[in-house]
């Protein structure tokens, strides 16, 4: 914890802030190709470590199977080997995770994020049989999302240690925002196993636990902040890192007051990143909270450098 950040080798899971990218729409429902390599140029200009591509964030579960391929292998194509890409594989169907853990393969991606089947609610050793399947599938590294509050089933940590026994288990991300749960997965599974928070508020404390960095839905409007974050809790600048949470906790916040990602896009929107569209059954976020949000954009110096940062990037290009 005493090392700066590496610039990330793609070949191995990479440190620091991990965006879990927004999937920008047109106004009539498409993919938003043109806006899509902004945001990846974008990121490569902020510092950003991984684009992880096709996650919850990203609206996976909206995507038919054919956007969710031509989704990675444009963001990999234009990626061109300057930033690491980590492909959203998860499916509540085995056969269809592994359909798209090879499909990510095929298409360059240099690791997977998949997450628990949701809704069907496996036993133990039906999560245990469904991870492996994908592992066996592929020669990426696999790794696993832990988000009990949308997928109602977790992992117990004698299931991780029989999952990271494959040489391809390589890391989780949890998104419990527990600091127990932090502890608990450190202990269980060593320093060797990447370990990401998958909650934006926890991030430093999780860090300062030895997890090697944040997936972060915060970082797709100020992708700088959190990456600076990052960098400041892995050096143990810890004064440093936790008087960025304290100017960032309430974007962080603000940005799951609705469903993400409903607070996130219209930020992005607004901000001249993507255009205002969801897919349903997301809707654009109530008026109350549109309303709170643009008074956020408004007040945070952060999200203003964002922005002319942004600009700046789109008028050179």
């Amino acid at each position: 914890m005493n090392q700066p950040i590496p610039l990330p080798d793609l070949a191995t899971l990479p440190s620091g802030s991990l965006v879990a990218l927004i999937t920008p729409f047109t106004a009539d429902g498409g993919i938003d190709w043109a806006a899509l390599r902004r945001l990846i140029d974008w990121h490569v200009h902020s510092g950003t470590r991984a684009l992880v591509v096709a996650g919850t964030t990203g609206e996976a579960s909206t995507l038919s199977m054919a956007e969710h391929e031509a989704l990675l292998a444009a963001s990999v194509e234009h990626a061109a080997g300057r930033i690491h890409v980590m492909a959203g594989v998860g499916a509540n169907a085995t056969r269809e995770a592994v359909h798209l853990a090879q499909a990510a393969e095929r298409a360059g991606a240099h690791s997977l994020l998949s997450v628990v089947p949701y809704y069907n609610k496996p036993t133990q050793e039906g999560l245990y049989r469904h991870f492996m399947a994908q592992a066996d599938a592929t020669a990426l590294p696999l790794v696993l999302y832990s988000v009990a509050g949308r997928t109602v089933v977790d992992f117990q940590l004698d299931t991780l240690q029989r999952l990271a026994r494959h040489p391809l288990v390589q890391g989780i991300k949890d998104a419990s925002g527990c600091l127990v749960r932090a502890q608990q997965l450190a202990a269980a599974l060593g320093p060797g196993f990447v370990r990401y928070s998958g909650d934006d508020l926890t991030a430093v404390p999780a860090m300062a636990l030895g997890a090697h960095g944040v997936i972060s839905v915060t970082a797709n409007v100020v992708p700088a902040a959190v990456q600076a974050q990052c960098e400041a809790a892995a050096t143990g600048q810890l004064a440093q890192a936790s008087g960025l949470v304290a100017d960032l906790f309430a974007l962080s916040q603000a940005l799951f007051v609705e469903a993400n990602p409903i607070p996130v896009k219209h930020l992005a929107a607004r901000m001249g990143l993507c255009e205002a569209s969801w897919r349903l059954p997301l809707v654009p976020p109530g008026p109350a909270t549109a309303q709170a949000l643009d008074r956020l954009r408004e007040q945070s110096r952060w999200i203003a450098q964002a922005e002319r940062e942004a600009l700046a990037m789109l008028t050179t290009a």
